[in-house]
């Protein structure tokens, strides 16, 4: 049974793109098991941030690595106009879109070709109406999973492609999302640090473990061993750090306040923070040779006279294997952790 995108989402029910002047026709690709097959709202592709943003989001279905594909092609014509073409063409294609202020890099490391229909030497073919074909590709690799960052998309998508003689090319492109779950990790140990300070500040930091699957629980416990400063608060924030060659973004993803006021020798404050409500990715690391994700937690003491001290620890993150859902998922995506406690400027003015 065939679930067609139109049916989930207008707008993934496209015309085909003509350079020049030509017959547009409707293009709609379909696959073979989308009524049970996971789908996710993700920002529209093309554009800045807040061009996406103004598109709004989409809904794409998701597909592991090697994962075979199949479905149908439906190729619909204005009523009354017959579309003449040589060569019916289908790609899955991967790619790679980089962008720092420096550079802007497209690249594209897939590219799997179906010739679906072709003509005969000196003869077209002929859409009148309505034309299905069928497509199969048996095993498709995805070795980097579908992101849309700050530097670096991955996109993966379905090029429809209509060749003809005295005409120009119609081009029509669907994407997919690509998540690709992992086995869980060896059990970590729990991360403990001590740090201080001129012996005016000795805190000791523990949490449960380093690695952590994206909908689970960071669970830990701040020990104030000693304190000779006047704290005012402290917050605890999750960072994400995009690499791309020498260039990175730091993006905070969420940020909480622990501690309101000044603590007492002795004190111990719980922390647990949970992940699930948060858009991340895994720990994405030299993909392609190119790029990696990073996450850091981050604990900022402030003091009474606006000096802040702060202290990073990095965490894994893995993606879970969940049990195929035909629900639509919301849109979800220093360095050495053995430093010590760092004082900086204030940003107050």
């Amino acid at each position: 049974q065939f679930l067609y995108f139109i049916e989930l989402n207008p707008h993934m029910f496209s015309r085909g793109q003509i350079l020049g002047f030509g017959t547009a026709v409707d293009i709609n690709v379909t696959f073979e098991d989308a009524a049970n097959r996971k789908r996710v709202l993700v920002p529209h592709w093309h554009g800045s941030p807040q061009a996406q943003q103004e598109k709004g989001l989409q809904t794409l279905y998701v597909f592991n690595d090697k994962e075979p594909m199949s479905g149908e092609i439906i190729i619909t014509t204005a009523p009354d106009e017959v579309v003449e073409y040589n060569l019916l063409k289908l790609e899955f294609m991967g790619q790679m879109n980089t962008a720092t202020s420096d550079l802007r890099q497209t690249i594209e490391f897939n590219q799997t070709l179906l010739e679906l229909e072709k003509a005969a030497p000196n003869t077209t073919n002929q859409i009148d109406c309505v034309k299905v074909v069928n497509y199969t590709f048996p095993s498709l690799s995805k070795p980097a999973e579908s992101y849309n960052g700050l530097t670096t998309q991955i996109r993966y998508f379905l090029r429809v492609t209509i060749q003809r003689a005295y005409a120009p090319e119609i081009v029509e492109e669907h994407d997919i999302w690509v998540q690709n779950p992992s086995p869980p990790p060896p059990p970590s140990k729990g991360i403990k640090m001590e740090v201080g300070l001129e012996k005016c500040l000795h805190i000791e930091f523990e949490y449960d473990k380093k690695s952590y699957h994206l909908q689970d629980q960071v669970q830990g416990k701040i020990f104030f061993l000693t304190v000779r400063i006047r704290i005012k608060y402290m917050e605890l924030s999750l960072l994400k750090r995009e690499t791309l060659g020498t260039y990175f973004d730091n993006e905070t993803i969420a940020k909480f306040e622990v501690m309101d006021g000044h603590p007492v020798h002795g004190e111990t404050i719980p922390v647990r923070v949970f992940l699930a409500p948060f858009k991340l990715t895994p720990t994405y690391t030299k993909v392609l040779d190119k790029f990696s994700v990073r996450y850091f937690l981050n604990l900022v003491l402030v003091d009474e006279e606006d000096r802040r001290y702060y202290k990073q620890q990095e965490i894994l993150l893995w993606r879970k294997a969940t049990p195929a859902s035909k629900s639509v998922e919301p849109p979800a995506e220093d360095e050495n952790g053995g430093e010590g406690l760092n004082p900086v400027a204030s940003d107050k003015k």
